[in-house]
C-alpha cells in the first residue's frame, strides 16, 4: 500500500512536547512524509533544524500574513539565504488574511509580493494562505510565474477552477469532515489530480477527533473520508496525491 504525505503541518516545540512521539504516531498510520511550514523568523529557524533531524520531513519557510507587523527585511533575506537547502521545497506559509479586517491590507500585499518575487526568482513553489481575501490573492498570484499549493482551500468551485487553471494544487484537510462544511460538494467536482492531503497540525483536527490537538497521523482519517467521497481506495488516493506533489515539488521516495 502506498504511504501518505502530510503536505502542510506546523510541527514546532511550541505546540508539541515530544516531536519524536508525533512522528512515530504518524508512521504507525502510514503517514511517512511531512512538509513542515514556517510562519515567522522563530519557526523558520526551527523548521530548518527539524528537517535536518528527520529524513522524511521537508520544509517550507516564509512569513505568514498574520505576522506582517513584525517582520524585517532581514527575515526576508534569511528566507532567500536558505533556499539552496535541498530539503526546503517551498516558500510558505505566505499569503493574505483579511479575517480580522483590512487595516493592513497594503502591508500584507507588499509582504506577499516580496515572497512571491523570491519564489519566481529562484523557481521554487509556494504554499499559499488565503482567508477572506480571494480576489486579492488571485490578482496578486497572477502577477508572478509561480506554482504550488492553495493551503486549506475552502472556496467555491469557480475559485477552485481558477486556481487549478493557474497550476495550483488544492490542500484538503480536516475541515472537509466537519458536519457543517459544504466543501464535499465542491470537491466532488474536482479531479483527484488537483488535490493534496494536509492536516494543518496542530489545527483543524478532523471528525471524530475535533476539539483535540491535531497531528500528522490524522491524514489517514482525512484520506478515508476523501476516498469514500471520490469512490477510490485509500491506496489509490495515496498514489495519486503523492504523484501530484512530485509534479510540483522536488520530493523523493513518494511511492
Amino acid at each position: 500500500m502506498s504511504s501518505f504525505t502530510d503536505s502542510h503541518c506546523h510541527i514546532y516545540s511550541e505546540y508539541y512536547e515530544n516531536i519524536d512521539e508525533i512522528i512515530n504516531l504518524a508512521i504507525k498510520n502510514n503517514v511517512l512524509r511531512y512538509i513542515n511550514n514556517g510562519t515567522d523568523k522563530k519557526s523558520n529557524i526551527e523548521v530548518l533544524s527539524l528537517i535536518n533531524k528527520y529524513p522524511n520531513m521537508y520544509g517550507a519557510i516564509g512569513i505568514h500574513p498574520e505576522n506582517v507587523n513584525d517582520y524585517t527585511l532581514e527575515d526576508i533575506n534569511f528566507i532567500s539565504d536558505n533556499l539552496n537547502n535541498k530539503k526546503i521545497i517551498a516558500i510558505g506559509e505566505i499569503g493574505l488574511d483579511y479575517h480580522y479586517g483590512k487595516d493592513n491590507k497594503d502591508e500584507q500585499i507588499k509582504l506577499f509580493e516580496l515572497q512571491l518575487s523570491l519564489a519566481e526568482k529562484y523557481n521554487i513553489p509556494v504554499i499559499i494562505h488565503s482567508r477572506d481575501a480571494t480576489l486579492d490573492t488571485l490578482n496578486t498570484l497572477k502577477k508572478y510565474q509561480v506554482k504550488g499549493i492553495i493551503h486549506s482551500f475552502s472556496g467555491s468551485l469557480e475559485t477552485a477552477r481558477e486556481y487549478i487553471k493557474m497550476g495550483y494544487l488544492l490542500g484538503i484537510n480536516g475541515v472537509i469532515t466537519f458536519k457543517n462544511a459544504n466543501l464535499k460538494d465542491v470537491y466532488k467536482e474536482i479531479d483527484l489530480e488537483n488535490i493534496v492531503l494536509e492536516t494543518d497540525s496542530p489545527y483543524l483536527t478532523p471528525e471524530p477527533f475535533r476539539g483535540k490537538q491535531n497531528n500528522p497521523s490524522h491524514i489517514i482519517d482525512i484520506a478515508t473520508y476523501v476516498a469514500n467521497l471520490k469512490n477510490v481506495s485509500n491506496s489509490e488516493l495515496a498514489m495519486i496525491t503523492n504523484a501530484n506533489l512530485e509534479r510540483v515539488f522536488h520530493i523523493d521516495n513518494l511511492k
